[in-house]
């Protein structure tokens, strides 16, 4: 989100040129964060990672960044305009340049997982040991891991700015990494498609929650989270591949 908004901001760079430059950033950055932290596992991992996401936004704060950042106060984006010839508004046109890279990039993790180093990251996780056994660099592998991991989540923080024109160190809280958790174990772990079903649920189900109780919305949003795991242990996605294997051969009987 930040080398979007400093791009725009301080170089007038396009925008639709920061996103995959703010990739690329991420990229580097996630793959340079995974080599300390592959001595790291479980727990320890995902403290460290906690701990990186509590950080960060304290040091773009920092005084000596602040003419970079914008401190506190964080940068204001200018809302890019829709090309004439579209016919469309601001909003509609941002929508549209959001879903163009949100199919990219499901098309690039569609061909990642079906390839060398997607068929290496999916025997780590599953037998890790099995997988050094047969030749995997896990080193690598994991780093790797990292680096394409912080790629997306980069491509989505600048298209994040772009579309609400404003960036801050507050803007990414705590709170905001725990509800992507629940969102990638409510769509389903280690599924493609789970990230788009738990994107619908961390985006709506919060609103339907606001809608039935003013008094305690966090509460019924709990019970639905509950039901929800309770009901789907292997995540929207895991239900839906079941009803179809089901649907299948239920059709061949």
């Amino acid at each position: 989100a930040y080398v979007a908004a400093v791009l725009m901001d301080k170089f007038g760079v396009p925008y639709w040129l920061t996103v995959p430059v703010a990739g690329a950033v991420c990229l580097v950055v996630g793959f340079l964060f995974g080599l300390p932290a592959l001595r790291l596992e479980g727990l320890y991992l995902a403290l460290a990672t906690f701990a990186l996401g509590v950080a960060l936004p304290q040091i773009l704060k920092y005084k000596h960044f602040e003419s970079w950042t914008g401190g506190a106060q964080g940068i204001v984006i200018v809302k890019p305009e829709a090309p004439e010839w579209s016919g469309l508004t601001q909003d509609q046109w941002l929508y549209f340049v959001v879903l163009a890279f949100l199919l990219v990039l499901f098309l690039i993790g569609w061909n990642l997982l079906r390839g060398r180093i997607g068929r290496a990251m999916v025997a780590i996780r599953d037998q890790p040991i099995a997988a050094q056994a047969m030749g995997v660099n896990t080193a690598m592998v994991k780093s790797l891991t990292f680096g394409v991991s912080a790629m997306y989540t980069g491509i989505a923080g600048a298209l994040g700015a772009i579309v609400i024109q404003f960036v801050a160190p507050d803007s990414f809280t705590i709170f905001l990494s725990i509800t992507l958790v629940v969102g990638v174990v409510i769509g389903g772990l280690a599924s493609i498609q789970g990230a788009i079903f738990g994107a619908l649920f961390i985006q709506f189900i919060p609103n339907v929650a606001d809608q039935i109780s003013k008094a305690a919305p966090w509460a019924i949003y709990g019970i639905v989270l509950i039901v929800f795991m309770y009901v789907m242990p292997t995540g929207v996605a895991g239900l839906v591949r079941i009803a179809i294997g089901r649907f299948q051969r239920r059709r061949k009987r």
